[in-house]
């Protein structure tokens, strides 16, 4: 490269820095916490939500689809927004169509069950795309990381917490579960309440970025990022809808096997709270992203060869998954340039992780129902994720992709 067109580069990279505040970070780890809670409750809820509603089981799966098919949808659509009317402000109203939507579905009828999980998904699409460009414009690049995986603690650790407590509130509170649906509308309210007063200083800290970002589809960079993020997003979902059944189908009780999975959680969240700590000064990613993905690996593979190893598989899957979600959501901010990019990359990648998300079920549901067994579906996971490590190594580069398409070290 000329040392004319590295100036231009340079140049054209925006690189105001403001840092973060308590009530901004609070905010943003208020805003990760909304990201899961209002839609890992469904699945606890689902034989409540059938049998009241005479849903059969097919509008069931549906529903469990139509959140990762919204993202896919609505992803793209996030950073144009932002480009328009800041990216703070934005998240800001997404937060607000959080709680529209959170009330939306808990109404009785199923027109509002479904209209109210597409309004939640729309909004939670927002928060997935923007945060990682409000903490790439809100930290210093040495913190991203941690700040990411911050809020990621936050957003599983109250994901695990819905799972386990919408049983328990739809026998406590009047309304059943359109009462347990909607109370989670208050933890979007106590994040919007905090997160307003913030608007108006990361507003001025984004405006000298607001032009709005070249689309990354061209760059490779960007494609590795994409992939890894719909990989472990595959990876993760599959787990999550089959792992009981699995384990069920090989002779463990139903209570156990929904142990078996909180237990997956709780590593999860151990490895994504303890990563931000791990990788504090380490910028090159291509290692951890390879091996995380081979732990994901090894156990899938144990499963398949001994499902009477499911506690240790589900461990191995927790560790490599949680460090994975942190590392493909830390990639969008790290591997971007500037704030606007930031968006873009993770419109980018969320919207093809998300589509890729989706299909993930449903093709180990298909192979289960051509084989008969659950080894088949487990070999190609194994497989998805060899090559997940394969693109981490990639993606984990320490590279930004920069407005003229060139990548260069950051």
């Amino acid at each position: 490269m000329s040392s004319r067109t590295a100036a231009a580069d340079r140049e054209r990279v925006p690189t105001p820095r403001v840092a973060a505040g308590a009530g901004a970070l609070t905010g943003i780890v208020l805003i990760g916490a909304n990201l899961r809670a209002a839609l890992t409750g469904v699945g606890s809820l689902l034989p409540g939500i059938e049998h009241s509603t005479g849903l059969s089981g097919a509008w069931g799966g549906l529903l469990g689809a139509l959140p990762l098919l919204t993202f896919a949808a609505t992803s793209p659509l996030v950073g144009r927004i932002s480009h328009r009317y800041g990216t703070p402000r934005v998240l800001g109203g997404s937060l607000l169509l959080l709680i529209v939507g959170l009330l939306v579905r808990s109404l009785p009828g199923a027109v509002f069950l479904f209209g109210g999980t597409v309004i939640v998904s729309a909004a939670i699409a927002g928060g997935n795309v923007l945060l990682p460009a409000v903490v790439k414009g809100a930290v210093p690049p040495a913190r991203v990381g941690q700040v990411t995986g911050l809020y990621v603690t936050a957003m599983g650790l109250v994901a695990a917490v819905s799972s386990g407590v919408s049983v328990p509130l739809a026998e406590a509170l009047p309304g059943g579960w359109h009462t347990a649906l909607g109370c989670w509308a208050l933890l979007a309210a106590a994040a919007l309440l905090v997160w307003l007063p913030q608007q108006g200083r990361l507003n001025t800290m984004s405006s000298s970025a607001r032009a709005r970002a070249r689309s990354p589809w061209r760059s490779w960079l960007a494609w590795q990022v994409s992939v890894f993020m719909g990989l472990q997003s595959l990876c993760f979902y599959s787990t999550i809808a089959w792992l009981p059944s699995i384990v069920h189908d090989h002779g463990t009780g139903e209570s156990a096997a929904g142990w078996l999975l909180f237990v997956f959680q709780l590593a999860g969240l151990l490895s994504s709270s303890a990563l931000p700590v791990l990788t504090r000064r380490w910028t090159n990613q291509r290692s951890l992203a390879a091996a995380a993905s081979t732990l994901c690996a090894l156990g899938f593979a144990l499963l398949a060869a001994d499902p009477g190893l499911a506690l240790v598989a589900g461990v191995l899957l927790g560790l490599g998954g949680g460090t994975c979600l942190v590392l493909a959501l830390t990639f969008q901010g790290q591997r971007a340039a500037d704030e606007p990019q930031a968006a873009a990359l993770a419109a980018m990648a969320q919207s093809i992780g998300y589509l890729v998300a989706a299909a993930g079920p449903l093709l180990l549901g298909v192979l289960h129902d051509l084989t008969g067994t659950w080894t088949t579906p487990l070999l190609v996971l194994v497989a998805l994720a060899l090559l997940q490590a394969a693109v981490g190594t990639g993606a984990g580069r320490d590279l930004t992709i920069l407005p003229t398409k060139k990548e260069q070290p950051s």
